[in-house]
């Protein structure tokens, strides 16, 4: 039997990347196109079949690469397509249809390639229009760390992750840090969960290193995101599955942890089958199993499907769902990292959160902790959805304005409307007025204005929009994934929403509206979980806001 060092060698991480680089840098020209949940529902799976046979009938194969991303982030604007040849300026193609994914090969790469190094390649001027360019402010004003690979790599492909700078982190910690010292640096960080609680990541993970137990340990991946307009877990896991592992893999160093969870939503099936593919590839070059990278080490990762149970995000609930019981939240304490999965010690992270981790371990706590506000560190992805005109998926540092990310990043209002209101958080979050443009995204912040960061779910809204209508939207939703378990949740909410339907239906008074607030008050105090405790949220916004807007609809009665 080969003894560790021989096998430590045979997948040696720096000898892979070293091939791959290698083998990548012999193709003149990458061609990226967007294979996301959002592009493949317009269409990509053709354009991507068309452009490979397209390729092979003018001989390119050993030319030309075409590679299948994640998420490109202008969802808006897809498919996207991302033709990069060498000596020559990056194009980028927004609402390819299959003919003029066939056009872009025959008239932009096929010429290009033919010409002499330092000639400009010309586009013709019936592409043009199909054209993004790579200067608008929705590039441009992002600060991607998460998304950093997103768009630009084969995430269906370990050893191009690794080419990229994959598993370093890993092999730094699993080499030359304690898990004393990883904990600590995470510290630091002042990374900061990104499912929507905000807890510091460096003290949850020091909690549950300091639990002694004879047993596992567990580090669980939430990937269980149900907000409406949010998918930035989702489009994490398809753009760069491999990130969140070995955020994990670092996770259960840092704790102790012999074996890791993904917990993501059914609904998710592409990426569910790239985790999968990601999982299998770190087993056969041994970056899961023992004695990974020739150390004591010993990891392995399952995966288990959510069945679309909104309150199965909250950390306990999950918990039961994993162990095959009614995803119902359990008083707390005791914490999950003390008593979680089957009672044994549990750290659960955030698919964004844990994406962070691998880049914190390689350029520092100090240059992560560089970005952002004096209490919320770093990048945040958001999903900026509703009445913009720049939808997609962005990353900016905490602190950020609302001003900045939905007229420039966004490109504002669509139609010559007026922005109203932005609505932060999903269901648990508040809808912001525009007296509050200029209010920086971060966790405190938000929380003075009733809202959240939450997983980070951004809806843009224009004049037209009725705010009781919103509030009734989020809260039919929030009542319809109660568990049923605490009366404040499972009847408040009832009631809740029979007032707000009065009222829309124009038979309310003003006394409705206090009661609205009593029962929201309540709810908020006597709710076993985050869901029940927040549900009151977007109504309770709206009522501080757009008071006017309830008040217009019961004047009628008070007359």
């Amino acid at each position: 039997m080969a003894d560790m060092s021989e096998i430590e060698k045979r997948f040696d991480i720096h000898e892979i990347a070293k091939n791959k680089k290698q083998d990548l840098d012999r193709y003149e020209c990458n061609i990226y196109c967007c294979h996301s949940t959002g592009c493949k529902s317009s269409g990509s799976d053709s354009i991507l079949d068309l452009m490979k046979k397209s390729i092979e009938e003018h001989g390119l194969q050993g030319k030309v690469r075409i590679v299948a991303t994640g998420c490109m982030g202008l969802c808006a604007q897809g498919p996207l397509i991302r033709v990069e040849i060498k000596g020559q300026k990056d194009v980028l193609y927004k609402r390819v249809e299959p003919l003029i994914s066939r056009i872009i090969i025959t008239e932009h790469v096929v010429p290009a390639l033919k010409l002499e190094e330092g000639q400009e390649f010309v586009l013709p001027d019936f592409l043009q229009e199909y054209v993004l360019s790579l200067d608008l402010p929705f590039f441009k004003k992002q600060e991607k760390v998460v998304l950093k690979q997103a768009g630009h790599m084969d995430p269906e492909d370990i050893q191009e992750y690794i080419a990229g700078g994959g598993y370093l982190a890993l092999e730094k910690v699993l080499k030359t840090m304690t898990p004393e010292q990883v904990v600590e640096e995470i510290k630091k960080s002042g990374l900061r969960g990104r499912g929507g609680a905000g807890f510091s990541t460096g003290m949850k993970w020091d909690f549950a290193s300091r639990v002694k137990t004879d047993g596992d340990k567990f580090i669980i991946c939430n990937g269980d995101e149900g907000d409406p307009g949010a998918y930035m877990d989702r489009s994490i896991l398809e753009a760069n599955p491999h990130g969140v592992i070995e955020g994990m893999m670092i996770a259960a160093y840092a704790i102790g942890a012999t074996e890791g969870w993904f917990y993501i939503r059914a609904e998710y099936p592409l990426a569910v089958e790239r985790v999968e593919k990601a999982i299998k590839a770190c087993k056969k070059t041994r970056l899961l199993g023992n004695n990974i990278m020739g150390t004591d080490f010993s990891f392995n990762i399952d995966i288990r499907l959510g069945a679309g149970a909104f309150v199965c995000g909250e950390e306990t609930a999950l918990i039961n769902s994993i162990e095959g019981k009614r995803g119902t939240p359990r008083p707390r304490p005791p914490y999950p990292t003390d008593r979680g999965l089957w009672n044994k010690p549990s750290c659960i992270n955030n698919v964004e959160t844990l994406a962070n981790v691998a880049p914190i371990i390689l350029k520092g706590a100090d240059w992560f902790a560089s970005f952002g506000t004096a209490t919320s560190k770093g990048t945040k992805v958001f999903a900026l959805t509703g009445q913009v005109e720049h939808s997609g998926l962005i990353e900016v540092p905490m602190g950020t304005t609302i001003n900045e990310i939905v007229n420039e990043i966004g490109g504002g209002v669509p139609n010559g409307k007026e922005l109203k209101a932005v609505q932060t958080g999903g269901p648990s979050g508040g809808v912001i007025p525009t007296e509050y443009l200029n209010l920086p995204l971060c966790y405190e912040e938000l929380k003075k204005v009733g809202s959240i960061m939450g997983s980070g779910g951004m809806i843009v809204m224009d004049e037209t929009s009725d705010m009781v209508d919103i509030a009734k939207f989020y809260l039919d939703f929030t009542v319809d994934e109660s568990c049923g378990k605490c009366a404040p949740c499972r009847i408040g909410g009832k009631q809740m929403l029979l007032l707000l339907e009065k009222i829309i239906k124009g038979r309310g008074t003003k006394a409705d509206i206090d009661q609205l607030r009593q029962i929201a008050n309540a709810m908020q105090k006597a709710s076993l979980c985050g869901l029940g405790q927040t549900a009151p949220n977007p109504v309770l916004s709206t009522l501080r806001f757009f008071l006017e807007e309830y008040e217009s609809k019961v004047a009628k009665n008070e007359k």
